[in-house]
């Protein structure tokens, strides 16, 4: 399979980013540095390109049936210009993927968001439980994504715009004009935990260089710097936010991954519905934590958790240097008698037991 460019390859290159295949497609790794970038998004404001992430569009009357039905969130409390968080579980209690879903107008139009690595698994497994033919698009080829995040980001963005993006409330989204382009979509998401927007539009007939550029012209004088995946990576982990394929997939449920709140029981019933309401009344066998390394070593995906005798309790799903924390934390899995803040816990780095804790989330 060849491997796909986003609209902004040429822009990447020019700035000498560190390239590297991921989910399909030719993406930036790093700029300057993972560090650096890091504390960037952190202390002002930062632009990723995550045009390599997955759009659909549900529409007609069926649409929100077909949204309730296929994730545990309740999307029937959404009203247009909303945003929100969701998981699609399987059939047996795991996730297909995490998502985010977009109110474009109540009762009839719907964008869904998916993993980049999972767009065709997402359609498929929407598409089979579309038993009222409900019209769908697959316009992720046909959608650019930046995320333009950090504390500073909508001061930047604002002047680019008569849209109040500056003032745009968590979880909420705006259409209309931006840096001259029609019809793009700006909403207050974004996978960082320091702020910021996410742009959706069409990147065709100059619009991707004429938006990126625009962004940097504005931006560029007041530090906004591009950002590679690696530093979208520690960012999530420091906010506690699940990467799918790692912390999250198709064995674990969202009851075990702590994402009860967007496990909607009370709705009517969707996939998976009686396993996990059995779940949570007789309890899970395991819980996703957070964890701190006491001693000097990283926690990394595979890992064993172990107690102070050195007896498996579960295992690492991510795991970083914490660029803003100066210290190495990590999430996994452990069972639920070990998931309390504070517990102690080693980590098996290269068969050496070293010293770890359970930790707050997001981590401090």
């Amino acid at each position: 399979m060849s491997i796909k460019n986003t609209p902004f390859n040429d822009k990447h290159l020019a700035l000498g980013a560190k390239m590297a295949p991921f989910a399909g497609y030719n993406m930036p790794i790093s700029y300057t540095g993972i560090n650096d970038e890091h504390l960037a998004v952190r202390r002002n404001a930062g632009v990723f390109d995550v045009s390599h992430m997955g759009e659909f569009v549900l529409k007609g009357p069926k649409a929100l049936d077909l949204i309730q039905f296929v994730t545990s969130n309740d999307a029937s409390k959404l009203k247009k210009g909303m945003a929100q968080y969701s998981c699609f579980p399987n059939d047996i209690g795991g996730i297909v993927d995490d998502l985010l879903v977009y109110c474009l107008e109540e009762n009839s139009a719907y964008m869904l968001v998916v993993n980049a690595s999972n767009i065709e698994k997402d359609w498929n497994w929407i598409q089979s439980h579309n038993r009222d033919h409900v019209e769908m698009h697959n316009i992720s080829d046909k959608t650019a994504l930046l995320a333009v995040q950090g504390p500073n980001a909508t001061k930047m963005l604002q002047p680019l715009t008569e849209m109040d993006i500056l003032n745009l409330k968590y979880y909420t989204f705006v259409k209309g004009t931006f840096a001259g382009v029609d019809n793009v979509l700006i909403s207050a998401t974004g996978y960082t935990g320091a702020g910021g927007v996410e742009i959706y539009f069409d990147p065709t007939e100059g619009a991707a260089d004429k938006i990126w550029e625009a962004i940097f012209e504005i931006g560029g004088p007041q530090g906004l710097k591009p950002i590679g995946l690696g530093a979208r990576d520690t960012l999530r982990l420091e906010m506690g936010f699940s990467l799918y394929g790692n912390d999250i997939d198709d064995t674990t449920s969202p009851l075990e991954a702590g994402l009860g709140w967007i496990t909607k029981l009370n709705k009517e019933t969707f996939l998976s519905h009686d396993f996990l309401e059995s779940q949570k009344q007789r309890g899970v066998s395991r819980k996703l934590v957070g964890l701190e390394m006491i001693d000097k070593g990283i926690p990394r995906n595979g890992y064993v958790i172990a107690d102070l005798e050195g007896n498996p309790i579960g295992h690492v799903t991510s795991g970083t240097q914490s660029p803003s924390l100066g210290k190495a934390i990590g999430m996994g899995y452990v069972k639920p008698e070990w998931a309390a803040i504070d517990t102690p816990v080693t980590i098996i780095v290269r068969d050496k037991p070293l010293q770890a804790r359970v930790a707050k989330i997001p981590f401090q």
